[in-house]
């Protein structure tokens, strides 16, 4: 009798194809995870050195040439962040340049749509077809989202470099730089009425900065508005036309612009013809050379406050809110509180229950604060809004290839004290000023600045207990803010 099979040595054929299947699909599930990995992979190399999936999977002609362009771009930008730490020159020099600016944004632009492209590339080496469904979707989304977080940000930045060159190019124009006057520059800013088609009529405030062109130190020149019988620098328009000075009925030095505006034909360039007689008269008064100049149109001024994140400021009494032919509305309470632009701007400009010459040291201490309290990271963080507010707020003929010496000034000066002189009550005479004791308070002030000579302000200095308008002082005994060899302290 033939001896009985083993079970399962000839079992049915559908058993040995489930043996046969199930090592194959392991071995397909095996493969597709690795291709899967592969081109994430891929995608994750470019994200870090661009280029690198080229050379490893594609053409790597493209691949070499990408990843020496990301290198040189990653030594020079070093090299440059690190004679930028060093040198604030430098630094200003590239922030602030239409030219470097401009180069700058194509680069962004350019490294934005090449490493995009890049992505995209390995997105493709990494062969998504062959991927099953569920690893094809993760593949195309994890592109997406590298090519928009690369380029959008890039973009972005690019976008930023815009609008600082297009803010540089609108408010500074391209004009001959000038060279300082016996080491100082002098800038002549002005306070302008707002409103369309206003603007340098009648300016509402004059102030001279006078800046040390090495080290900074600056001291501030009040001059009031109603000053009258003033003499214009020797051989200018305005001196041929009133050579005995602005002695006309009812003509104050804030109305010297509009005089001129009203006799353009007279002056080389009609468009500035106010604020070219108002630094003529400036000059004839002080002595001083004015480099340039600068309007600011104070209701705009608000915008600027509000995207700084308000001005801190002592009140010393209740402020008025209206006024100026207007109805009070309200009051800026006492203390030292942060104002927006708003009241900052009623701070600085109300008449309400004062006089023009306490509004003066008020518009001194407003000065005073932005220098201290507006800082570098301060114009970074909101610097597209004060790019918006500034654009409208500042007319100039400062050219953009002197603001890299300018702001570097402005930095040192925020670290030292400032001096202010207003040529007010009770040491000159609005109506009848002496020229002569003007232009010495001038010189004497400066050297005390540049610690030529000994400070007499020491001996000078008395309590204010008494204080009018908001400011401390009186109009007879003058107001702290309106002289004062540190007007931080004075406010």
């Amino acid at each position: 009798m033939p001896p009985a099979s083993s079970p399962g040595l000839h079992g049915d054929s559908s058993a040995g194809s489930t043996f046969g299947v199930r090592p194959q699909r392991l071995a397909e599930d095996r493969a597709a995870k690795v291709r899967f990995r592969r081109a994430i992979t891929l995608m994750l190399m470019t994200l870090v050195v661009p280029g690198s999936a080229q050379v490893v999977a594609g053409n790597r002609r493209v691949g070499w040439n990408a990843i020496w362009t990301w290198l040189a771009l990653i030594v020079i930008g070093s090299l440059t962040l690190l004679v930028a730490a060093l040198s604030h020159t430098f630094a200003l020099k590239l922030v602030l340049s239409p030219f470097w600016l401009g180069l700058f944004r194509t680069l962004l632009i350019a490294l934005a749509i090449g490493w995009a492209a890049l992505i995209v590339d390995a997105w493709r080496i990494g062969q998504p077809l062959t991927l099953r469904q569920n690893h094809r979707l993760a593949v195309v989304g994890l592109n997406g989202v590298l090519c928009f977080s690369v380029a959008g940000t890039l973009l972005f930045g690019a976008h930023l470099v815009t609008v600082q060159r297009d803010f540089i190019i609108t408010m500074f124009g391209d004009g001959t730089t000038t060279a300082a006057h016996d080491g100082r520059y002098n800038v002549l800013l002005l306070g302008g009425d707002s409103g369309a088609g206003r603007w340098g009529l009648r300016p509402d405030s004059m102030t001279i900065a006078s800046i040390d062109a090495e080290t900074g130190k600056t001291v501030l020149f009040g001059l009031p508005r109603n000053m009258e019988n003033f003499p214009f620098a020797k051989g200018s328009v305005m001196a041929e036309q009133f050579p005995d000075g602005f002695d006309c009925d009812g003509c104050y030095l804030n109305g010297v612009s509009t005089w001129a505006g009203d006799n353009t034909e007279l002056f080389k360039h009609r468009k500035t013809a106010g604020t070219d007689a108002t630094i003529m008269a400036v000059e004839g008064i002080t002595g001083l050379k004015i480099n340039y100049w600068a309007m600011v149109n104070l209701e705009g001024f608000k915008d600027l406050v509000d995207a700084v994140g308000g001005v801190t400021l002592n009140v010393r009494q209740p402020i008025p809110v209206g006024g100026l032919g207007d109805k009070v509305t309200g009051y800026i309470d006492p203390g030292v509180r942060k104002l927006n632009g708003h009241d900052t701007l009623w701070y600085a400009r109300a008449r309400d229950g004062s006089d023009d010459y306490s509004r003066m040291a008020r518009q001194k201490c407003v000065m005073s604060a932005m220098l201290n309290q507006i800082d570098p990271k301060t114009m970074v963080t909101n610097f597209q809004s004060i790019a918006k507010a500034t654009t409208g707020m500042v007319q100039t003929d400062l050219p953009a290839g002197d603001l890299g010496r300018f702001m570097q000034l402005a930095l040192k000066a925020k670290s030292q004290k400032v001096a202010t002189v207003s040529f007010v009550p009770p040491m000159i005479n609005t109506a009848d000023p002496d020229i002569k004791l003007i232009k010495k308070t001038v010189k004497d002030a400066i050297d005390r600045a540049e610690g030529s000579s000994e400070t007499p302000g020491k001996a000078k200095k008395k309590k204010h207990a008494q204080v009018t308008g908001g400011s401390l002082g009186t109009r007879d005994s003058g107001y702290t803010a309106n002289s004062s060899d540190d007007l931080g302290a004075a406010c």
